[in-house]
């Protein structure tokens, strides 16, 4: 039995978990608020003293899977960097929010961050009276409304009113690129401006900035990067067919192979004929889904888990192609890209449920075997291939695509907020 008695010498320390440790103000020095400011501030500095701005160093991080990354990016480090203060971790969590928001300007977020924690700690310390955060919040957030109203405003050098066409997107664009990977912009930028206009039809309301998917490729230089309009599947079929032009697609979510029951049983074969009719019904099954297929007009088969042997034969036998996708985003993705339905159920699908594509065609970029489905024209998603010599490299221009996709996608929701989408000076003059 536990005794109910609350023990008052071991006091709060009593009541929680061994290994809990517990800060209390001494006086009205605000220490515990210090050196909570003390710890964001050592996060921030990490950055600002070395990784701000376009030729701010790179960092090695190894993470606790060994893995190696080497990159400027704050919201790459933090993200393989294990925080465990409290305080540092909203902060960290701050930074990752900025990202899924915008896309870009991690790292001022956190020097930013920084810099209002540090002019905190200084105001606390001059403050004699005990409840300064409400003061100081008051403060802030007159500042914010000065920056928003009069600061702010006088930075804007453009205004566009048409963010879909190729000359305003390149206008967004090319310096994000050129912030990340300089040099690279005028290669890369055109690729991401014909994938905005491509997902971006003019009239549409909302960027749809999930529907530009970039596939890393090692190998080559990073001007035979290209955007293709439709689905890469970074694969190779599994038939023996390779390619089929102007084709319908069935998807299934599911494996194609026989349903197993739920409980193992056995199987007594007393003669030989036993033997050889044991899995003719099957065969017969799996035969009439296939053929099925192949009378609907159906040349390419997607599945989402594993392809039986028995299946796989049939599927060579009618001449169908055959790709397997295991993860349930890309499968997701490749609906998306040729209009298909995913379904559970093994059978021929109907018409609305099929996809449709131009081509499927296996290739050979670099060291991988690809799968490309190309819809010119009516694609719901952009694909674009990067090419580079090193994985840092490549994972730098992923990046660097990733945050100029959000600035078009922050431009249209400004645009649609204000009329026009405001563009402002560069080289730090917001900051």
């Amino acid at each position: 039995m536990s005794s109910m008695a609350l023990n008052q010498a071991a006091g709060l320390s009593g009541m929680l978990k061994d290994g809990t440790r517990h800060m209390q103000e001494s006086g009205d020095d605000g220490s515990v608020v210090l050196r909570n400011i003390d710890a964001c501030m050592e996060l921030s500095r990490m950055m600002l003293t070395s990784s701000l701005g376009p030729q701010g160093r790179c960092k090695l991080v190894v993470n606790h899977l060994q893995k190696i990354t080497v990159t400027a990016d704050c919201a790459a480090i933090l993200k393989e960097v294990q925080i465990q203060h409290p305080a540092a971790s909203l902060l960290s969590m701050t930074v990752q929010k900025q990202k899924e928001e915008c896309g870009d300007a991690t790292n001022f977020c956190l020097s930013f961050a920084g810099e209002l924690l540090w002019q905190t700690a200084l105001l606390i310390q001059k403050m004699t009276w005990q409840q300064t955060a409400p003061e100081i919040i008051a403060g802030y957030a007159k500042a914010l409304q000065l920056c928003q109203e009069e600061l702010l405003p006088k930075v804007i050098c453009e205004r566009i009113e048409q963010v879909n066409t190729k000359e305003n997107l390149l206008k967004i664009i090319s310096p994000v690129l050129q912030s990340k990977q300089y040099g690279t912009e005028h290669l890369l930028a055109p690729v991401v401006a014909d994938a905005c206009s491509l997902v971006f039809p003019e009239g549409s309301g909302v960027f749809p900035a999930a529907c530009i998917r970039t596939v890393p490729i090692l190998g080559a230089a990073t001007d035979q990067s290209r955007l293709i309009e439709g689905y890469v599947a970074t694969r190779a079929l599994e038939s023996v067919r390779k390619s089929a032009s102007n084709c319908k697609i069935a998807v299934f979510a599911s494996g194609i192979e026989a349903s197993s029951t739920e409980a193992k049983g056995t199987v007594v074969m007393k003669t030989a004929e036993d033997l050889k009719t044991y899995n003719k019904s099957e065969e017969l099954k799996m035969e009439e889904i296939i053929q099925g297929m192949a009378e609907a007009g159906i040349e390419v088969v997607i599945s989402g888990g594993s392809i039986s042997d028995m299946a796989m034969h049939f599927i060579d036998k009618y001449d169908l192609l055959c790709l397997k996708v295991s993860s349930k985003w890309e499968l997701r993705r490749l609906c998306q890209a040729v209009g298909a339905t995913a379904l559970v159920r093994l059978g021929t699908p109907l018409p609305d449920e099929m996809g449709f594509v131009e081509s499927v065609q296996q290739q050979e970029m670099g060291d991988r075997t690809v799968t490309v489905f190309t819809k010119s024209g009516e694609s719901k998603l952009a694909t674009i291939v990067l090419r580079a010599f090193t994985r840092t490299l490549l994972a730098d221009l992923e990046r660097a695509v990733d945050d100029g996709v959000q600035a078009v996608a922050q431009a249209v929701k400004d645009c649609n907020k204000t009329g026009a989408a405001r563009l402002s000076y560069g080289g730090g003059c917001t900051e």
